[in-house]
Formats: C-alpha cells, sequence, structure tokens
C-alpha cells in the first residue's frame, strides 16, 4: 500500500537534501513550489489572477510575469490572501492528481515536497508529516552559502520564518538537522522504514 507523506520544515533545515534522499531509495516526490510555478500557466488561474490584479501583470506575450505579480499581490496581507485564494485551490488539485498516479503506480512512499504544507491545507493530502529543524545559527550559514546572501538578509529570511516552528509539534516525526550530511542521512533511513512501514501514524517524536 502507498502511503503520502508530506515534507516540510524550516529555511535551511535540509527539505532538499531530504527529498534528493528519498527519491533515491524510490520514493515518488511531488515537488509543490514547481506545481505552484507551474500553477501561474493554468488558464483559469491566469484568468482570475488578471481579474485580481490587472493585466498589468502579463508579460507583452501574454504569461504571468512573477515579478510584476509580487509586486502586486505582497503590498499588503490582504492582496497576499486573494493571490493565496486563487492559487492553491488549483495547486492543491495537482498535488492531489500527482499522488494519485504515483499511488496508482503502486510506489510505495510518496512525498509531498510543500515548504507551505500547512499554511497551504496540503497536510490534508497526507498520511503523515515530517518536518525539519536546525539550530538558527545553522540555518543561516546554509542560507548564505546556498542563495548567497549577506547576514542581514539570510537574518531576514528567518525571522520570516518564525512561525514556522509551531507547526513542529503538529508533525508525525521531526528530525533536527543540525550535524553532518551523514548523521543527517542516518536519520532520513530511520523515517524512511518507519514512514513506509507504519500501519497508523507514529507518535511525534523528535530525532
Amino acid at each position: 500500500m502507498s502511503r503520502v507523506w508530506g515534507l516540510t520544515g524550516m529555511t535551511g533545515a535540509g527539505k532538499s537534501t531530504a527529498a534528493a534522499y528519498f527519491a533515491r531509495q524510490g520514493a515518488a516526490v511531488v515537488d509543490a513550489d514547481r506545481i505552484a510555478h507551474e500553477a501561474l500557466h493554468f488558464p483559469a488561474v491566469k484568468s482570475a489572477l488578471v481579474e485580481a490584479f490587472g493585466a498589468q501583470i502579463l508579460t507583452p506575450e501574454g504569461e504571468i510575469d512573477r515579478r510584476a505579480l509580487a509586486e502586486r499581490a505582497f503590498i499588503n496581507g490582504a492582496a497576499l490572501a486573494r493571490l493565496n485564494a486563487i492559487t492553491h485551490p488549483a495547486i492543491l488539485r495537482e498535488c492531489a492528481r500527482q499522488i494519485d498516479a504515483a499511488k496508482m503506480a503502486g510506489i510505495p512512499l510518496v512525498l509531498l515536497d510543500a515548504p507551505l504544507l500547512y499554511q497551504s491545507g496540503a497536510e490534508r493530502l497526507c498520511d503523515g508529516v515530517l518536518f525539519l529543524t536546525a539550530a538558527p545559527e545553522t540555518q543561516r550559514a546554509r542560507i548564505i552559502a546556498r542563495d548567497g546572501l549577506d547576514e542581514a538578509a539570510a537574518q531576514r529570511r528567518l525571522d520570516a520564518q518564525a512561525q514556522m516552528a509551531e507547526f513542529a509539534a503538529r508533525a508525525d516525526l521531526v528530525i533536527d538537522n543540525d550535524s553532518t550530511l551523514g548523521a543527517f542521512e542516518e536519520k532520513l533511513e530511520k523515517a524512511y522504514a518507519c514512514m513506509v512501514g507504519a500501519d497508523e501514524r507514529p507518535p511525534n517524536c523528535i530525532q
């Protein structure tokens, strides 16, 4: 029987590394971020975005200009809520479609890689959730190395995710990725065995 697990957590905590690890074990990875980018090209989504934010968000070729959309959608909470109300349902439908296709193929583990798993309500598609954490100084160093940011910009990223910590308590498995890659992969190996083998959701645990 296929099992569906959500993967989420703090920025710089190793979500991409974890997704790649599980893919090597044969898991089907549904990338919610990629789907979110693709959703801007869905005709119904594009039409609703233009109605909500104006034709100025279109390129000369008639596609969504992500920068122009961001300038209008991130000006305040109401605009962002309007953006999410348009895009999140379409993203969730496509995530569900890809999950169903992987389950039909008999793949033992389907991983929904979604940084905004809880915020979007995507946890409803999952049998369990794996949440990744790391110490702030570790996150900061990884963000700087990964994205080429300075200390101040990296800290702003961390500050913006301050509310993410509360979601750890709702997850079924929590892994602290605050050491070496080898140690992280050992924890992922144990998590994988639990994720594909459990008949019920495991109790929340900190590894």
